[in-house]
């Protein structure tokens, strides 16, 4: 932020800048209002209300330097060197103004009192809903060479604030340790997940230019530190390793009513569309007015553009907004004094405002890079040419899929074997590699629920092809067929024939394949499916392991040395060991009993915990870039087990 930005902020944060508009109530008992729900995401959701609090203060110019540690009991610290919580006495509430923030509801420097001129927690219930669904809390302050500390009990202070100490006057900044009550978080036993934290700090810090976050794991030893001086140009580059620009990242960034815009944007050779939108550094997955200000300036200047240099004739019809938008990278940041969310969880910005600001921002900066570069200006409108010959043919083979008459429904495809009964939400239906897998598993399933579809070889890899040979394509058409959710904008999740879709492969190299062109395909064009948990993987075994007339299954080496260990070292010697080299080898009795029955099987359910980590690594395993997947293999090597050659 520049020193003209700051000239805005009132330097002078004490008690009197800190508001209060209601108490702390209902938070433990509806803590969904406040954090989203009980459930993993709303767990890694209070650490971030901490840490908004002090990218806050470094969207005010005041911190350079914050640093998270997960400790051995699952607490958790965040301590910046921001200017530290005021801890004088409130003007109204006669307690320290560091209670009144830690305990109240609706308090904070954040609601027009001149704390802050931008800020992400906005709402002003994050560190006390944090507070409130914390088994304890501690917070130290650092100022004016003291330390000031107090700690607090399921959101209830244990004391008043006390100085425990001193330190250099220089030294200035807060830090709080948290533990979650596990009496609320009853099912995340598993507590924190360091990739997730990950993904969300290295976010963080691509839209806080030159703030360094720094993340320690002592539970693991893991560790990482970020920091990029090129801000969300730097983001556009990390999205697109493992894609070939077209061009340059075009950057613009400018300040219309207090309102700071930053846009980045860059094409490559993706068919997919990666854009990403940010309010006062939060990711708002669902965009919002920003998102549609980038999205439609996008498409005006290339179609103005197009028709100026005379790509586009006067006759000819516009690109459209999925024309403009295929193979584009493009984040969107704003800082807003006082931006509107649709909830809490901030997920969606509302401000109107904002898609005007944004669309003259970007028609700015992108229609003067088109014109300075009309080279990579060639290139974009004959991408978007391309795009617009693919999505027509693809309409056309879409058509022929999703053709019904009046006398027929949707055709299933004719390798199908549908199951008997007619409840969606009980039915379930199988992708099996190959059709002596597929034979097996029709008979070996129970027909009243399980669907079987055999897949015969490799599927497209949707990565690397366009929407016209998607369509089609046999395999892909009979999957789309198959499940009856249509993809894309013509998805509708009503029209799911099978509660559960489950991908049943070979335990070899092979099988990971057709799994992860499998997942390809339902990450880019089914996502709902991933998104609303009715993806699965099936387990198949990977050693029959039979001594006497005693038949074990094993589905991991571990497994198998576990089965050896309890049979005795003279029955293991004895014992014969079969190691499955596909689901062709056994015979439907077997298939059923260690694979399909409900009541023996495992089964592992695709989840989404981050959209852009996803996309990242099905760009890196799928697209045309082999570097980038290279040094995947080979940073990964170590971890693999079971490997076919």
């Amino acid at each position: 932020m520049s020193e003209d930005n700051l000239t805005n902020v009132n330097t002078n944060y004490d008690a009197s800048k800190i508001q209060v508009l209601e108490g702390l109530e209902a938070v433990r008992r509806r803590p969904g209002m406040y954090v989203g729900g009980t459930d993993s995401k709303a767990l890694h959701h209070l650490v971030y209300e901490v840490v908004d609090n002090a990218i806050d203060e470094a969207l005010a110019g005041y911190c350079t330097d914050i640093e998270v540690t997960i400790h051995e009991d699952q607490s958790v610290t965040v301590a910046d060197n921001g200017r530290g919580i005021p801890v004088d006495i409130h003007p109204t509430k006669k307690i320290s103004a560091l209670e009144v923030v830690l305990t109240t509801l609706h308090a904070g420097g954040k609601f027009g009192g001149g704390g802050y001129k931008v800020s992400g927690g906005l709402h002003g219930v994050g560190s006390s809903a944090v507070n409130a669904l914390s088994e304890w809390m501690e917070a130290r302050v650092y100022r004016d060479g003291k330390i000031y500390f107090q700690r607090y009990h399921q959101g209830h202070p244990d004391e008043r604030v006390k100085v425990i100490g001193d330190c250099p006057k220089e030294k200035t900044g807060t830090e709080i340790t948290f533990r979650f009550d596990p009496t609320i978080f009853k099912e995340e036993t598993d507590g924190l997940n360091y990739n997730t934290l990950v993904n969300r700090f290295r976010e963080m810090a691509f839209v806080t230019r030159k703030t360094m976050i720094h993340l320690v794991d002592e539970r693991s030893g893991k560790e990482i530190t970020f920091y990029f001086d090129g801000g969300i140009t730097s983001f556009v580059h990390y999205l697109n390793q493992g894609r070939k620009p077209l061009h340059n990242v075009v950057y613009g960034e400018k300040e219309i009513d207090n309102v700071g815009i930053e846009v980045a944007i860059q094409y490559t050779d993706a068919y997919n569309e990666t854009v990403y939108s940010f309010a006062n550094t939060i990711n708002t997955i669902d965009g919002g007015t920003h998102m549609t200000g980038l999205r439609t300036a996008v498409t005006r200047v290339i179609n103005d553009y197009a028709h100026k240099a005379n790509m586009l004739k006067e006759n000819d019809k516009n690109f459209s907004g999925d024309d403009t938008r295929e193979g584009i990278t493009a984040i969107v940041s704003i800082k807003h004094p006082d931006p509107q969310f649709e909830s809490q969880t901030k997920v969606k910005l509302m401000n109107t405002e904002v898609a005007t600001y944004v669309q003259q921002v970007v028609g700015e900066c992108f229609k003067e890079f088109l014109e300075n570069n009309p080279s990579a200006g060639k290139a974009i409108v004959q991408r978007c040419q391309t795009s617009a010959r693919a999505r027509d043919a693809a309409q056309h083979a879409r058509d022929l899929v999703f053709r019904k008459s009046v006398l027929e429904s949707m055709t299933l495809p004719g390798k199908l074997a549908d199951c008997s009964g007619r409840d969606p939400s009980k039915a379930e239906l199988y992708i099996v590699e190959g059709d002596s897998a597929g034979g097996s598993a029709k008979q070996g399933r129970d027909r009243s629920f399980q669907a079987i579809l055999p897949l015969r070889g490799k599927i497209l890899n949707t990565e690397r092809a366009s929407a016209d040979k998607i369509f089609a394509n046999n395999e892909v058409k009979a999957m789309i067929s198959a499940i009856g959710t249509g993809i894309n904008e013509n998805f509708n999740l009503k029209n799911l024939r099978y509660d559960r879709i489950i991908i049943m492969t070979d335990a070899d190299v092979d099988g990971s394949h057709i799994r992860t062109l499998l997942l390809t395909f339902f990450f880019r064009y089914m996502p709902e499916l991933i998104t609303g948990g009715h993806v699965y993987i099936a387990q198949p075994p990977l050693y029959k392991i039979q001594s006497g007339k005693k038949v074990n299954y094993a589905y991991s080496d571990d497994e198998r040395d576990e089965v050896l260990k309890k049979l005795g070292t003279a029955a293991a010697e004895k014992a014969n060991i079969q190691r499955y080299k596909g689901l062709g080898e056994m015979n439907p009795e077997q298939l059923w009993e260690t694979t399909m029955d409900p009541d023996r099987r495992t089964l592992l359910q695709v989840h989404l915990a981050d959209s852009m980590a996803a996309d990242k690594t099905f760009t890196m395993l799928m697209g045309s870039e082999v570097p980038p997947r290279s040094r995947f293999i080979q940073t990964h090597a170590a971890e693999v087990r079971n490997l076919d050659v």
